[in-house]
């Protein structure tokens, strides 16, 4: 009777044994306990290129003036930016707008004019020279700068780099939590990614009206990564 009661006191005691597991970490599908651990990897890089829009507009009385005095001055505006940039120059226009004002009398909505709008993007490796470009721009008619980015040509090194960082830190996470716990890592069971898109510096859309030459700071790219690490423990 008694050698009864201590093969089911091993059996319950067993039982408990391989139900709990050690704090942080969990079972897997085979039933081995592993422990998780997040990494995250920052990585600044120099930008090496530059986008900036560039807009005119115009108002009129009637919808063609407003279209034709919008032609003259973006023509214009082009000329003045092809002389800064040369014949390399990358100018695409990104946008094209003709609308009414309406202006309430007595209740009711009336027209009261027309704006035409056009934008172009500028795309240069010139990260020096964009403040030229950009009072080029003014000087010849445009009286909207809409956004100035800087990127990266090529992404991948700097992305590269900070998935390297973001799983060495996940290891080195893994390795305090499985130690704490009097563990050792074994085999990595899974390892997943999670990369954001770099933070570019940009500046806020503007409308310039000083005739100061424009300071421009490209500053440094920031990419970052962060990795998911699942490994077993003994």
């Amino acid at each position: 009777m008694k050698s009864n009661r201590l093969g089911l006191a091993m059996i319950l005691v067993s039982g408990f044994a391989g139900a709990q597991g050690p704090v942080g970490a969990q079972a897997s599908t085979a039933g081995a306990a592993s422990v998780r651990a997040v990494g995250d990897g920052v990585v600044y890089a120099k930008p090496d290129e530059a986008k900036v829009d560039i807009g005119v507009v115009t108002d009129a009385p009637t919808a063609q003036a407003a279209g034709a005095q919008n032609a003259a001055q973006t023509q214009a505006v082009l000329k003045r930016l092809h002389s800064v940039l040369g014949s390399k120059a990358d100018i695409r226009t990104i946008s094209y707008s003709l609308n009414p004002n309406y202006r309430s009398v007595g209740g009711k909505a009336s027209i009261q004019g027309y704006s035409a709008s056009n934008t172009v993007e500028i795309t240069s490796d010139d990260l020096a020279g964009i403040g030229k470009v950009v009072d080029a721009a003014t000087e010849g008619g445009a009286n909207q700068i809409q956004r100035l980015q800087f990127l990266l040509k090529d992404e991948k090194p700097a992305r590269t780099e900070a998935l390297r960082k973001a799983a060495q830190e996940a290891r080195s996470n893994a390795e305090a939590m499985a130690a704490a716990l009097g563990l050792k890592l074994g085999r990595v069971l899974s390892l997943e990614q999670s990369t954001s898109q770099p933070v570019e510096p940009m500046m806020n859309a503007f409308t310039r009206i000083n005739t100061a030459a424009t300071p421009i700071e490209t500053g440094a790219i920031e990419v970052r990564a962060s990795v998911t690490l699942t490994v077993a423990v003994e």
